[in-house]
């Protein structure tokens, strides 16, 4: 016992400070891609992306979709002119699935929903979470799971798991929606109490990704429940996904509990 306190006291606290403190991400991490040069395109640049997040119009003009890019990294690789990794940011959560589109402009539209925290000022430090898993490949349950361990501790901002969809806030979902699990997922839509926020975590829940012109899932949660927020990734980093709940609270730009 003497022991585990003297060790706890040489290594000092290792729990991130995030959000209080920005967490860059390490050397050679790979949080997104980003487009660096949307002209003078070439029609072979959308044979390069699995799950057609790249298009090329007629005038050569590049179109990356974040929302179905999947990290790969064969673009970087064969056009590295025109695409590239981006290690600046963990944050890559957006309200809105058009905000995930590299030619979005001023006129994207809001978010259909305020979030969560201005629907009940009570939501602010007690949050619910009920989590589904619609047909994912295990790796977003990964990342899920690390943010209850020591270092991210995301119990610390009022943040708490629980299995009975009627006590939840809001529903994190992986993966694209399988035709067995449709039923499963809108059920447990309905029986959460208002308000309520829904939460699309990695490429498949954001747009079916892989899989999504394949005809076994419905692609993205979207098209069947409304999305408060979207983090997307393959699959997205707990900072990623924390960054996205508190975006669905509506706390990340308020003082969080250290």
């Amino acid at each position: 016992m003497i022991n585990w306190l003297l060790r706890g006291l040489r290594s000092g606290r290792i729990t991130t400070r995030y959000p209080r403190r920005p967490e860059p991400p390490p050397a050679g991490f790979h949080a997104r891609v980003e487009l660096i040069d949307p002209e003078a395109g070439e029609e072979f640049m959308e044979r390069l992306c699995p799950t057609g997040a790249i298009t090329v119009d007629d005038g050569l003009h590049i179109r990356l979709d974040q929302g179905r890019c999947i990290l790969c990294g064969e673009c970087v690789r064969r056009a590295g002119d025109h695409f590239g990794f981006s290690d600046h940011s963990f944050e890559t959560a957006s309200r809105s699935r058009a905000a995930l589109l590299s030619d979005h402009s001023a006129a994207v539209e809001p978010a259909d929903r305020p979030p969560l925290g201005q629907r009940s000022a009570g939501l602010r430090r007690s949050i619910h979470i009920r989590h589904i898993d619609c047909g994912s490949d295990g790796s977003e349950e990964w990342e899920i799971q690390a943010l209850w361990n020591p270092y991210y501790d995301i119990q610390r901002l009022g943040f708490f798991l629980t299995n009975a969809p009627r006590h939840a806030d809001i529903l994190l979902v992986t993966g694209g929606v399988t035709a067995p699990m449709r039923a499963v997922l809108e059920r447990t839509w309905e029986v959460m109490p208002d308000p309520k926020a829904l939460i699309a975590i990695g490429t498949d829940a954001c747009s079916g990704g892989l899989a999504a012109d394949g005809g076994q899932i419905a692609g993205g949660v979207d098209r069947v429940l409304p999305v408060d927020v979207y983090i997307p990734g393959s699959p997205p980093p707990p900072i990623a996904i924390m960054h996205g709940l508190l975006t669905a609270v509506g706390l990340l730009d308020q003082e969080q509990a250290a």
